[in-house]
């Protein structure tokens, strides 16, 4: 290959780059973008939640809810301290280590105290075990059930008041076959707030 042959397959090189480089990190990225907008604005933001005028969180990420009158989301070991949306993420613990048995045993017994169950009632496995992202913010129904009573008198309100505000705050499964429905904590707690404080559409 002679000198000019060598510049002429250079010049096409450059361009060819330089074409892929505009559309894959031009175009492509702004017809997307431009299109999320138009076609679904919240998940393309974030899926951002606000409260009186201010944002207090997103409905993808799950938040540390403790007091008695609140939904508590499943435990997260994203982060030092859990829900931390910057360190997504799992403990990485086996079924044989001998660490995650005494967290769930752990965990177990509490969430059986603050929900004023049996020591013997069983509790579904996200009350206990934290999810891959620890991030989550789903509960199961059964998770959600269970805490009805605690949050119900807690709030002054019947369980099936409660009830019936958790089964607005139902998310399907993905694309209605993948997974199982599960109650978003951040909607549910905000929407009992709203309620007790005589507001809606929070």
């Amino acid at each position: 290959m002679n000198a000019q042959e060598l510049l002429r397959e250079i010049k096409v090189s450059a361009l060819v780059a330089a074409a892929l480089l505009i559309v894959l990190c031009g175009a492509y990225p702004l017809v997307v973008w431009g299109l999320a907008q138009v076609a679904f604005p919240g998940q393309a933001n974030g899926s951002l939640v606000a409260r009186g005028g201010q944002m207090v969180g997103s409905a993808l990420i799950a938040q540390n809810f403790s007091s008695p009158q609140y939904f508590h989301p499943r435990p997260s070991a994203a982060g030092g301290t859990g829900y931390d949306g910057t360190s997504s993420g799992g403990s990485n613990l086996g079924p044989l280590s001998q660490k995650l048995i005494d967290q769930v045993k752990e965990r177990a017994s509490a969430y059986r105290a603050e929900n004023h169950l049996s020591p013997d009632a069983p509790i579904p496995g996200d009350a206990v075990t934290a999810s891959g992202s620890g991030l989550d913010p789903h509960i199961s129904l059964k998770n959600a059930e269970l805490q009805t009573a605690r949050v119900a008198q807690a709030r002054g309100l019947s369980p099936e008041q409660v009830r019936k505000l958790v089964e607005t705050c139902i998310d399907g499964p993905g694309l209605g076959f993948l997974g199982d429905p599960g109650v978003n904590v951040l909607k549910v707690n905000l929407t009992l707030d709203a309620l007790a404080s005589g507001t809606h559409g929070r």
